[in-house]
C-alpha cells in the first residue's frame, strides 16, 4: 500500500515538530508514505521512508493547486490512496484528486465541525471565520457522501456525521483517538510572580478557543479572589486583541502570556487548576494531559468531555460561552479542596483507562487506511451505508 496524504500542518516541513514525528512513525509502519502540503518553497524532502512534497501556492489557490499535483503523484507514484486531513479545501482537493483512478479517498475529520458553534456568531466572534466555516461545512457536504474511508477522533464527530449524513455514506466512520505519553513528564515551575491559585489555560489564540470568556470570568470574581492568576500558553491570532482585553478589564496583573512552550505539560504540573473554555474541540488531548498531570479540570462540555470524561465527576464542565457558568466553576474550585481533590483522582484513572484501551496508533492507522483500499477494489464504494 503507497499512501498519499494532503496535510493542513506546515510544521511538519520542519525537523523535529510533532507532526515531522507523528508523520515519520506513520511512514516506519506503512514502508513509505507521500505527504503533499502547502510550503514556503517549492521541495522534495526525504526523510526515510516518509517523502515530503511542498507546495509554494496562495491559500485561495491551494485546494486547486494540491489537487493537480495530488493527482500527478498518484500517477507518478502508484498511490493505492489519498488521505485528506480535513473534509474541507483539502478533502475536496483529495476528492478531485482521486477521480476517475484507482485510488481510494480517505477523509480525516479531527474538528467537531458539526457543532452547531462551528458556524454560529456566538462560537465564534469573527465574522469572516464564520463565513469560512460555513462554506467548510458546505465542502464537506459534498466530500464525505463520496469517500471511501472515512476516520474521526472522537464519538462525538462520528455520531454528529452520521446523523447530518444518514443514507449518504458509502462507509461507516472510524473512530481512532489520538494518544497521549503515559510518561508524565517532571514538574516546571510556573514563572514569577506566582499567583496564590494558579490556572493555566494552554491554547492556539484563536476565537474558537474562546479565551475571552475566561478572562470575563477571572474579572468577575477578581475583587473576591484577588490571589487568583492566569497564565495563557499558546500563541495566535488573537494576541493582541486578548492584550488589549486584558488591560480593558483591569486584569494587567493577573495574567500572564507566555507563549508557545515546548514544557508546556511540565508547568501545568506546578498549577491549581486548568480551564478551557473552547466553543468546540474534535477530541481534547490537553484534557488527558491535565488528567495525567492531577491537575484539577474546568472545562467546557466539548470534545471527549462526555466520552473520556464525565461531567462533575472527572471534570467541572459547563456549556460554550458561559462566563458566568466559569466563574461559578472557579469559585468552586478556590473554594473546595474537597472536590479539587476527588475529581483530580477521578480524571486520572478515567484518563489512563482510555489510554490503556487504545491500540497503538500508527498500527490503528495503517489499519485504516488498508480497510478502506480493500472496500475500493472490492467495488464496495458503490454501497450506500444507511443511517442507523
Amino acid at each position: 500500500m503507497k499512501p498519499l496524504f494532503i496535510a493542513n500542518d506546515p510544521s511538519i516541513f520542519r525537523e523535529g515538530s510533532g507532526a515531522r514525528t507523528r508523520m515519520r512513525a506513520y511512514a516506519e509502519e506503512f514502508g513509505e508514505l507521500h505527504i503533499l502540503a502547502r510550503a514556503s518553497r517549492n521541495c522534495i524532502v526525504t526523510d526515510g521512508p516518509l517523502t515530503l512534497h511542498g507546495v509554494l501556492v496562495p491559500k485561495l489557490f491551494a485546494p486547486l493547486v494540491l489537487g493537480n499535483c495530488a493527482r500527478a503523484l498518484i500517477r507518478k507514484n502508484g498511490i493505492d490512496i489519498v488521505s485528506a486531513q480535513d473534509p474541507f479545501e483539502h478533502g475536496w482537493a483529495a476528492l478531485r484528486a482521486t477521480k476517475g483512478t484507482p485510488a481510494a479517498l480517505h477523509v480525516q475529520a479531527h474538528t467537531d465541525f458539526l457543532s452547531p458553534w462551528f458556524t454560529d456568531p456566538r462560537g465564534v466572534s469573527s465574522g469572516r471565520m464564520r463565513a469560512l466555516n460555513r462554506q467548510r461545512v458546505r465542502i464537506a457536504d459534498r466530500v464525505l457522501p463520496h469517500a471511501d474511508g472515512i476516520r474521526v477522533v472522537s464519538e462525538r464527530i462520528k455520531t454528529s456525521i452520521e446523523e447530518r449524513y444518514a443514507g449518504k455514506l458509502k462507509t461507516v466512520p472510524v473512530v481512532i483517538p489520538l494518544t497521549v505519553s503515559s510518561t508524565v513528564p517532571e514538574a516546571v515551575p510556573l514563572p514569577e510572580p506566582r499567583f496564590p491559585f494558579s490556572l493555566v489555560t494552554v491554547s492556539r489564540l484563536e476565537a474558537e478557543k474562546r479565551i475571552d470568556d475566561i478572562l470575563t470570568a477571572l474579572a468577575q470574581i477578581h475583587l473576591r479572589y484577588p490571589g487568583v492568576g492566569l497564565y495563557i500558553i499558546g500563541d495566535g491570532r488573537e494576541r493582541e486583541r486578548l492584550t488589549r482585553r486584558v488591560r480593558a478589564l483591569g486584569l494587567a496583573d493577573a495574567v500572564r502570556f507566555l507563549g508557545d512552550r515546548k514544557d508546556a505539560w511540565g508547568l501545568l504540573r506546578s498549577a491549581h487548576g486548568f480551564i478551557q473554555a473552547s466553543a468546540y474541540e474534535g477530541y481534547g488531548r490537553t484534557l488527558l494531559e491535565a488528567a495525567l498531570a492531577r491537575v484539577p479540570i474546568i472545562t467546557t462540555d466539548v470534545g471527549i468531555v462526555g466520552e473520556v470524561f464525565t461531567g462533575f465527576r472527572d471534570v467541572l464542565s459547563i456549556p460554550p460561552r458561559d462566563p458566568n457558568g466559569l466563574a461559578a466553576q472557579i469559585m468552586g474550585l478556590v473554594e473546595d479542596s474537597q472536590t479539587r481533590h476527588g475529581i483530580v483522582i477521578h480524571a486520572e484513572l478515567a484518563a489512563k483507562a482510555h489510554l490503556e484501551s487504545l491500540p497503538p496508533l500508527a498500527a490503528a492507522v495503517k489499519q485504516d487506511l488498508m480497510d478502506t483500499v480493500a472496500r475500493k477494489n472490492l467495488g464496495g464504494s458503490g454501497a450506500v451505508i444507511q443511517g442507523t
